[in-house]
């Protein structure tokens, strides 16, 4: 089993930054590809970015240069940095885990493929 835990969320005004982090432990293995994925009330889970055990990064759409994933294989730590931010990225953020090393671009973006999850963290975006 893996446990994560996301920590850094909060209220931030728009156009501010948050850095997430999410802290795994358990089984983990560094072959393992790691997500974040957020979900605003009434709306389904969404993909917002992954990184895979080698380092490639993936990014939904509209955070695509607003966002950057990156991982601390040492510290078993994934981080998430959010700039520019937009009332729009309201969430709850949750950080997942897949076993690699094998991956695909729709692989890592489909939720259904994670089956290790945090408990979320709220990140609220005023206007």
């Amino acid at each position: 089993q893996v446990q994560l835990v996301e920590s850094g969320g909060g209220l931030v005004q728009a156009g501010g930054s948050l850095r997430l982090s999410c802290a795994a432990s358990g089984r983990t293995y560094s072959s393992d590809n790691m997500g974040w994925f957020r979900q605003a009330p009434g709306k389904e889970r969404d993909f917002v970015a992954a990184i895979t055990w080698k380092g490639s990064t993936y990014y939904v759409d509209s955070v695509t240069g607003r966002f950057t994933i990156s991982r601390d294989n040492a510290k078993n730590t994934v981080n998430l940095q959010m700039n520019s931010l937009k009332p729009e990225d309201t969430a709850v953020y949750y950080c997942a885990a897949q076993r690699g090393p094998s991956y695909t671009d729709s692989y890592v973006r489909n939720n259904y493929n994670y089956p290790y999850w945090g408990q979320g963290t709220q990140v609220t975006v005023s206007s």
